[in-house]
């Protein structure tokens, strides 16, 4: 290896572009390689879009890049012409504009050789000697001291429910956030797999006059509005099992206020998550999860607004159940569902399908092929709630031997088993900073020694 260490970070979303932009701006740190697949440099999925009427789910006032620097953001579009909060609340396109530009500054500064982008995707990761060798799709290898998982959110999983015939069909959509993906102009009658904030973004996305979404979730619950203007905070308890938990939020938000109730709790959620135990975790995920996402992470009033308005004229039904069979007939897909709590079955006819249950967690249904190997290779393992990968409390990937890889690491919603909260901007920002330096200190030991 060359005497300057280098450090590869592979994804170049969010997590990937802010631990990227740590390393590279370290005096004496090492050379920084962000690998991307896609050549969106610093958008990733969330923040590609251009459409106008999808928004963060986050006040401007915490949507800063940098933990130290709260107000960062805030002073980026006091400087941008013609910009709109819409209440509080940017666009998600604005916000790859500001996470764009910060890269290109560094780019600027970074002195020259240190911070070098790779519009390649990483295939495989493997030990070379004290460091790691990272084989791109395109042929060449990359050596490195450290490496970074930075891969964002992983496609969904098909639903169980689909034949073969329709997962190969243009009328099924399993990845919503596919730049190739289309709808036809025509379809009439559209199936939403899910009720979450996935399927929010899918029904603004493809609406067209005279077009119906049926979204059809387990529960039927929906992601709740903002308030217009930020509350204070309420006290909260925050600790104990999640039976206790849910109590204490119930108890907070008597008067109504449980936007601040959970609020005030957010800062304490990565800590009570960490001290529960497995069980407890598990009984979380099972019982409780589905609410608290509803109500944490909520949508900007503008949205809600477009949403109610939609679901009120029956553009956009939502029911609660299962799906028990997806298949296609000759001009259109036949869907049959259970009501929750019900045995009858239904059926619906609908034009096209599209998958928005959410982001996948099981390492072991993802189609990647980085991420195939590196679980063949017992580098990395599940977590034991099958949300991701199993990471230690700096970061670093745990593989198959249950042993911490020295140099291996991973941000972002790739670690939601270690962390759970771990998927929006200010918790992000803090662990890539976090993560950045961890490696920094290894560098300086290695060194050393």
């Amino acid at each position: 290896m060359s005497q300057r260490p280098a450090v590869a970070v592979i994804g170049a979303g969010f997590s990937g572009l802010l631990t990227a932009l740590h390393l590279a701006a370290a005096p004496e740190g090492p050379t920084v390689r962000l690998i991307e697949r896609s050549g969106a440099f610093g958008r990733g999925a969330a923040y590609a879009t251009a459409n106008p009427d999808h928004l963060l789910n986050v006040r401007v006032a915490n949507m800063s890049a940098y933990p130290d620097d709260p107000d960062h953001f805030t002073r980026w579009l006091a400087g941008r012409e013609g910009w709109s909060a819409h209440g509080g609340f940017v666009t998600r396109g604005v916000y790859g504009d500001y996470l764009q530009d910060l890269l290109r500054r560094a780019l600027e500064s970074a002195p020259a050789g240190r911070l070098l982008l790779e519009q390649d995707e990483a295939v495989e990761v493997r030990r070379a000697g004290d460091g790691w060798r990272v084989r791109l799709a395109l042929g060449r290898e990359i050596e490195a001291h450290a490496v970074v998982l930075a891969l964002g959110v992983l496609a969904p999983a098909s639903p169980a429910a689909a034949g073969a015939d329709l997962l190969a069909s243009p009328r099924y959509i399993g990845d919503p956030w596919d730049p190739k993906a289309r709808l036809d102009a025509a379809a009439s009658d559209v199936l939403l797999i899910g009720s979450g904030l996935t399927m929010i973004d899918a029904a603004i996305s493809l609406w067209r006059p005279g077009r119906r979404f049926w979204a059809i979730s387990r529960r039927g619950l929906v992601p709740r509005p903002h308030a217009p203007t930020a509350g204070p905070a309420v006290p909260i308890w925050a600790a104990g099992s999640p039976r206790e938990l849910l109590a204490a939020v119930r108890a907070a938000s008597e008067d109504g206020r449980w936007r601040e109730a959970i609020d005030a709790l957010r800062p304490h959620v990565q800590g009570i998550w960490l001290g529960w135990s497995l069980a407890e975790r598990r009984r979380f995920l099972r019982h409780v999860r589905p609410w608290w996402e509803v109500h944490r992470h909520r949508l900007a009033p503008s949205v809600a607004r477009r949403i109610g308005l939609m679901m009120r004229g029956r553009e956009l039904v939502v029911r609660a159940g299962e799906l028990t069979s997806l298949g296609l007939t000759r001009d259109a897909v036949e869907a049959t569902w259970r009501p929750r709590g019900g045995r009858a079955v239904r059926r619906l006819a609908v034009s096209a399908v599209v998958n928005c249950s959410g982001f996948l967690g099981d390492l072991e249904q993802a189609r990647d092929p980085l991420l195939g190997r590196l679980l063949a290779s017992g580098l990395i393992r599940p977590d034991p709630c099958r949300l991701g990968a199993e990471v230690d409390a700096g970061s670093r990937l745990i593989g198959a031997s249950g042993q911490a890889r020295g140099g291996l690491y991973a941000v972002g919603p790739l670690t939601r088993g270690a962390f759970w909260e771990i998927t929006s901007a200010p918790d992000i920002r803090s662990q890539a900073a976090g993560a950045a330096q961890s490696i920094l200190s290894a560098l300086r030991r290695a060194r050393a020694a």
